[in-house]
C-alpha cells in the first residue's frame, strides 16, 4: 500500500479500538436513513450500502427469502452500545441483524480519519 506521493503507507494493527458493524435493511431508503443517522450522530465514520442481497432464514417458524440491503458500518469499538441503541430506534425490523467484526489493522491515515469522524 502506498500513499499518493509514492511513499509506503504506515499500517497500524490494533485489535480493539475499531470495528465494522454489519447490518441489513429492507430497502435502499431505510438503509440510507440509518446510514445518515449513524454518521450524523458520529456513531460511524462511514457506512457502505450494498444493494441486491438475498437473505434466506427462518422467522417465527416460517422460511423467509427476502431481498435486503447490506450496511457495512465503520466505527470505534467504544461506540457499539450507542450505535446499537440508535439502530434499534430507527430500524423497522423487530430483530435487526447487527454483528461486530474487529478491524485488525489498516492504513494509519484511514484509521486516524475514522477516529476523528467518530469523536465528539
Amino acid at each position: 500500500m502506498h500513499s499518493k506521493n509514492g511513499d509506503p503507507e504506515k499500517v497500524i494493527f490494533n485489535m480493539t479500538e475499531f470495528c465494522i458493524a454489519y447490518s441489513t435493511a429492507p430497502d435502499q431508503k431505510v438503509a440510507e436513513t440509518i446510514a445518515k443517522a449513524l454518521v450524523e450522530h458520529k456513531l460511524a465514520a462511514c457506512v457502505n450500502i450494498i444493494n441486491n442481497m438475498k437473505s434466506i432464514y427462518f422467522w417465527k417458524n416460517n422460511l423467509q427469502a427476502d431481498n435486503e440491503v447490506i450496511l457495512i458500518i465503520k466505527t470505534q469499538h467504544k461506540l457499539v452500545a450507542k450505535l446499537e441503541e440508535k439502530l434499534q430506534e430507527i430500524h423497522p425490523y423487530e430483530c435487526p441483524c447487527l454483528i461486530y467484526l474487529p478491524i485488525l489493522g489498516g492504513s494509519s491515515a484511514y484509521l486516524d480519519w475514522l477516529k476523528a469522524e467518530t469523536s465528539s
